[in-house]
């Protein structure tokens, strides 16, 4: 095999905590009540299209994506409408949502319940693209980007080389690392269907060196898919951000404020070559998905197939309830994820994992001077200076900010996490990036 691949500068290696890597995935209860936002996706927001009263179906569209960069939302359960509303998604804003009462199962006559793998692509290109597009299927590493716009390759620009993204290098999370485990097959007959959709003849699939049991199997099974290669990494972080897997897998270096497609790869997360399966092969929108729920006193950490809509709450109770020692509740991973305000918050398409850290290990250390050791610079990801980026935002040198190129910046929280400081890197940072945000985007407008 040689020495494994990853990328350059940078990176960490957190313990890895992966406490529930052997929990087969299991199917969480329907909620009594759903609470499905209309944006769980990077762009505007759906438009809806029921009312208080209407009855719906699990897979019935219920709010339709109509700008360029949006997605399509379908109902997860059968029930009746009981109010549209604002609940508190998992940003802590009020987010406007459709709220269910849940009413039976019953799911659309058009989706495929059947256990049957289908290998057969009989669609087209462009169909295939509409399709990922009818059934609402979004990234599922995290960003949620609508993976339709993502396949429409712009003028000018060649996708060479489709990139299958199973590393999972966030910390506790495994419900990928089990999905890879449990639908194989579905998931690269997902990825030859996303290799059609761009036309593109190789795929790579990258997995990191601590899932020796997907790797073997994934490989095995590639056999008898042409043109799709398993590669294992070597374990370390951020490796599943889009542009380090890219240099890590094709050693192309994905230059600033550019995409991907740049370099002539286009990155997909394993879950969502799952999704795109059931969308085209099944008819099935996105309305479920694989979320890990863990943390150091969780009594039953483990991967749960949920509906989305569902409270977390649901979750947290089916892992045997929240412990007595519980400092935070997390949406997502340690490193990237962030801390939520309200248990009743619904899992939405990018909802990965729930962790529930314990409060000696969620408080803040007392922060100290930088003392310029420069370890911060060392592990970014980016070629960036986190400190300096820190003290731009700090004294509101906004210009500079920009200047030190703080819209570059992955949001991996390397910085903060090496710092001997306790500096609250990543924090000024995100703020910063908000700021220059508004700043760029009022700029173009003039």
């Amino acid at each position: 095999m040689g020495s494994l691949k990853t990328f350059k500068p940078g990176g960490v290696h957190p313990a890895e905590n992966k406490l529930s890597k052997d929990r087969q995935i299991e199917i969480l209860p329907i909620p009594k009540v759903a609470y499905i936002p209309f944006s769980q996706h990077l762009g505007a927001p759906a438009k809806v299209l029921v009312n208080r009263g209407d009855q719906v179906k699990a897979g019935q569209l219920i709010a339709k994506g109509e700008a360029f960069i949006s997605a399509n939302i379908h109902s997860s359960v059968s029930g009746k409408v009981k109010k549209i509303d604002n609940v508190i998604d998992t940003s802590g804003y009020r987010k406007s949502a459709v709220v269910i009462d849940v009413e039976g199962d019953e799911w659309e006559d058009t989706i495929d319940r059947s256990d049957e793998i289908k290998k057969d692509i009989t669609l087209s290109q462009k169909e295939i693209i509409d399709k990922i597009n009818a059934m609402g299927v979004v990234g599922l590493g995290g960003a949620a980007f609508p993976s339709h716009v993502k396949l429409m390759v712009p003028d000018g620009k060649k996708a060479e080389v489709l990139i299958i993204n199973g590393v999972e290098c966030e910390p506790y999370l495994t419900s990928d690392h089990m999905l890879m485990m449990e639908k194989g097959e579905q998931i690269l007959t997902g990825t030859k269907i996303l290799m059609r959709a761009l036309g593109v003849a190789k795929a790579m699939i990258g997995i990191e060196n601590n899932k020796p049991d997907v790797i073997e199997y994934l490989t095995e099974l590639a056999k008898d898919y042409e043109g799709i290669e398993v590669y294992a990494l070597k374990v370390k972080y951020p490796q599943g951000a889009e542009k380090q897997l890219i240099k890590a897998l094709t050693n192309r270096e994905v230059p600033s404020g550019k995409l991907p497609v740049e370099v002539g790869a286009v990155v997909n997360n394993a879950g969502t070559a799952y999704a795109v399966y059931e969308a085209v092969q099944k008819n099935k929108p996105l309305f479920e998905r694989v979320v890990t729920i863990t943390g150091k006193s969780v009594k039953n950490p483990s991967n749960w197939l949920v509906r989305i809509g569902t409270p977390i709450s649901d979750l947290i109770e089916a892992a045997g309830g929240l412990p007595e020692d519980t400092g935070k509740v997390i949406g997502g991973g340690p490193m990237m994820g962030k801390a939520l305000t309200s248990l009743d918050v619904p899992v939405v398409k990018g909802t990965s994992g729930i962790l529930i850290m314990k409060e000696e290990e969620s408080d803040r250390e007392i922060i100290k001077n930088c003392i310029r050791c420069s370890k911060c610079v060392s592990v970014c990801p980016m070629g960036l200076e986190p400190y300096l980026i820190e003290k731009t935002v700090m004294i509101e040198d906004y210009e500079r900010t920009e200047a030190e190129r703080v819209m570059d910046c992955i949001e991996c929280g390397s910085c903060q996490y090496t710092c001997p400081a306790n500096r609250q890197l990543l924090d000024y940072i995100r703020l910063g990036k908000n700021i220059v945000g508004q700043i760029i985007r009022t700029r173009s407008k003039k």
